[in-house]
C-alpha cells in the first residue's frame, strides 16, 4: 500500500484591502453582482464576478427556485455565460462573495461541490488556470491559484 498525500494551496488575507489591486477589483464586482441574486427561499446570496483573457469582467449570481434541484449557482451561470459570449477566450480569475440574510458571514465559503468541477472544466478546455478569490461579507479572503487546489481529484474527459 502507498499513501498518498493531497495539499490544498492559499493565501489568506486578513482582509480585502491587503490583496492586489486586480483581485479587490474582481471582488468590487462580485460583490456588486449580490445586488442581482435571486434567493427569496435561502436568502443566501452569492455573488461572482470572472476576469477573462480579454480583459472583459462579467458577473453573475445565484438564481433560486422553490424546486431546489433546479437553483442556478453563480459560478456556473457566470462560466456558462462566458463560455457563450466569448468561445475561446479563457477565464484567469473568479471572485465570490456571500451575503446571508439572519447574520453576517465574515469567512469564506467555497463553490459547491459541482461548480468546483465546472471550474476544473473550464480550466482544462482552455488550458488555462483559474485564480479564485473568496470573501463572506466581511473578514479574511482566501485566494486560490487555479481551479484544481479546490478539488484535486476532479473527475476528467479522459476517463470516458
Amino acid at each position: 500500500m502507498k499513501e498518498h498525500i493531497l495539499h490544498a494551496s492559499f493565501l489568506a488575507y486578513d482582509t480585502a484591502g491587503e490583496l492586489p489591486a486586480p483581485d479587490r477589483a474582481l471582488l468590487e464586482q462580485a460583490r456588486a453582482a449580490l445586488e442581482h441574486s435571486y434567493s427569496p427561499y435561502s436568502h443566501f446570496k452569492v455573488g461572482v464576478a470572472i476576469w477573462m483573457a480579454n480583459g472583459e469582467i462579467m458577473r453573475g449570481s445565484n438564481y433560486e427556485n422553490a424546486a431546489y434541484p433546479l437553483c442556478i449557482c453563480a459560478e456556473q451561470a457566470v462560466l456558462a455565460a462566458a463560455a457563450s459570449r466569448f468561445p475561446g477566450i479563457a477565464v484567469q480569475a473568479l471572485a465570490v462573495v456571500i451575503k446571508g440574510q439572519h447574520k453576517v458571514i465574515d469567512i469564506p465559503a467555497a463553490p459547491c461541490g459541482g461548480c468546483r468541477q465546472v471550474i476544473c472544466e473550464t480550466e482544462r478546455k482552455n488550458n488555462c488556470p483559474i485564480r479564485i478569490v473568496l470573501q463572506g461579507e466581511t473578514g479574511p479572503v482566501y485566494v486560490f491559484e487555479k481551479g484544481g487546489d479546490l478539488l484535486p481529484l476532479a473527475f476528467e474527459g479522459s476517463y470516458l
